[in-house]
């Protein structure tokens, strides 16, 4: 089997006491995959086509005049290489998975039969407007349930993912300060924002500044206080935050934001931690993008983009990006640049091609019209019941920084405090893949060393729970006793731990035929 440099395909483990050698390399039916390369040949083919004549070529000389060095494979050869692949993959189908701000969550068959109806499914975003009436009804009746849900003024469906929304809510405003004739450069991010809140307000061209959090994990509110200016445009929080925390000063953060001239943004990737229980207009958030896979239960990816509509203050509203859709006397219509008028003359402008993403759209409104007020708010209260069920079953075992700062929301985080010496959170992390886990999110958030963020989301049983908190305590008692056998893990995966670092900086994306072995002279 061949190995290459970058370490990402090591061989396979050796037979020890539990795993006997075979011919083959499997163990049972955990197969030994080769490379494409390795099962084909390039001197051979899959199929066979006839003699095609072809005509003077019309490429100007850049055609390709070489093989191309692919494989031969046939029909079957191809299916069972990708199919054996695919079973080597780790899915929310298969089991918990505990990735922290992530919400990896059960997804209702029933959002996906509905996104696959012909009337939502086959329809495209060029057809004349009175052909897609029903799919316009639909974005509409959703944009009202999230502005209700979230207790703000109106929403732009088009943003295609929770950063685009960061992105489109940070354009939004600028126009508005712009409007007023007013220049300022920085947005304040506190530590416990989630990651891409500074990088989008950089990439909007403001200037970031951080913002302490105190040592129960919330912001610090006489910090915040302190820096505001006639230079800030704005606060930029996660809520809850990233520690998984609810921050109790809201209210009075966004009235100091406000009495200093500033907009509020808030990041709202954790809305399912509190959809049906707070209303973020409430504590005077100007903005918040919704991630619709992830409260209201797409597959992550999606088959596409993703979807993170941002729900804006009556403040806010008239900057909003184009297009959305209206009601009207006659049916549903598109507002676009060219009959946006007088009632959207102040719109930032546009930020995709079209209007949003379908298939998300039906999912979520699926979700919420088959869960109801009193289901989405069961939805908060179990994802932060869920959490702190693990937060509590893990006490004395694992450290957890802030688990004296009251209950969590929806998800626990953990830190490395008390491990053995020379072993890590990556350790643990692969050693639960031997238990047959994805790990949780690793060294994030930042500001807790070697940390561990973990959400069960509301979809887990208690059952999957207790058989999670059992396999984390079992490991992460054997760090604790300086179990070195951990630096070997995973033992039982298809593939033994390779070199992260070599991986990342010097990986082989290219395959190579080996050299054929040179006998001495």
């Amino acid at each position: 089997m061949t190995i290459n440099q970058s370490g990402w395909r090591p061989t396979a483990p050796e037979a020890g006491s539990t795993d006997a050698s075979t011919f083959t390399g499997n163990r049972a039916l955990m197969l030994e995959e080769a490379l494409l390369f390795e099962i084909g040949d390039t001197d051979t083919t899959g199929v066979d086509f006839a003699e095609v004549r072809t005509g003077a070529s019309r490429l100007g000389g850049m055609e390709r005049n070489r093989p191309i060095g692919l494989p031969g494979l046939s029909e079957p050869e191809a299916v069972r290489h990708y199919t054996r692949l695919s079973r080597q993959n780790y899915a929310i189908d298969l089991g918990l998975f505990p990735l922290g701000s992530c919400t990896m969550k059960h997804n209702p068959r029933l959002n996906e039969k509905v996104a696959r109806m012909p009337g939502f499914a086959d329809i495209h975003p060029l057809q004349p407007i009175d052909t897609v009436q029903g799919a316009l009804e639909l974005i509409h009746v959703l944009g009202e349930w999230l502005v209700k849900l979230t207790g703000m003024h109106s929403v732009a469906m088009s943003p295609k993912a929770g950063a685009h929304g960061e992105l489109c809510g940070l354009l939004a405003i600028r126009s508005a300060l712009e409007a007023r004739g007013d220049k300022r450069e920085v947005i304040l991010v506190p530590e416990s924002a989630h990651g891409t809140n500074p990088a989008t307000a950089a990439f909007a061209g403001y200037r970031v500044e951080d913002i302490p959090a105190t040592s129960r994990g919330r912001v610090d509110l006489e910090a915040l206080k302190a820096r505001l200016g006639p230079d800030v445009a704005g606060v930029m929080i996660t809520n809850p935050n990233t520690c998984g925390l609810f921050e109790p000063d809201m209210i009075a953060i966004s009235e100091a934001v406000h009495a200093a001239g500033g907009f509020v943004y808030c990041d709202g990737a954790n809305f399912n931690a509190i959809v049906g229980r707070v209303r973020p207009g409430d504590l005077g958030i100007d903005a918040m993008h919704i991630n619709l896979h992830k409260t209201f239960s797409t597959p992550h990816g999606g088959g596409g983009p993703g979807s993170g509509p941002v729900v804006f203050s009556e403040a806010l509203t008239p900057f909003a990006p184009l297009p959305f859709v209206e009601k009207t006397g006659e049916g549903y219509r598109l507002v676009e640049e060219e009959n946006a008028e007088e009632h959207h003359a102040s719109s930032f402008g546009r930020m995709v091609a079209f209007h949003g993403q379908m298939g998300m759209f039906t999912r979520a409104l699926s979700y919420i019209l088959s869960h109801g007020a009193d289901g989405l708010r069961q939805v908060a209260e179990d994802a932060v019941l869920n959490a702190n069920y693990i937060l509590r079953s893990l006490d004395g075992v694992l450290d957890a920084p802030f688990g004296g700062s009251g209950p969590c929301m929806h998800e626990a985080l953990f830190s490395d405090k008390g491990f053995g010496e020379g072993l890590t959170t990556l350790d643990l992390a692969k050693a639960l893949i031997d238990e047959g886990f994805h790990p949780m999110t690793m060294y994030f958030p930042l500001v807790v060393h070697g940390a561990m963020l973990v959400e069960p989301t509301e979809t887990e049983s208690k059952a999957a729970l207790d058989q999670f908190v059992g396999a984390l305590r079992s490991v992460a008692e054997r760090a604790k006793a300086g179990d070195q056998s951990l630096k070997a893990a995973p033992v039982h995966a298809p593939r033994r731990r390779l070199d992260e670092t070599l991986a990342a900086r010097k990986p082989v994306l290219v395959w190579k035929d080996p050299e054929p072995a040179q006998a001495a002279e």
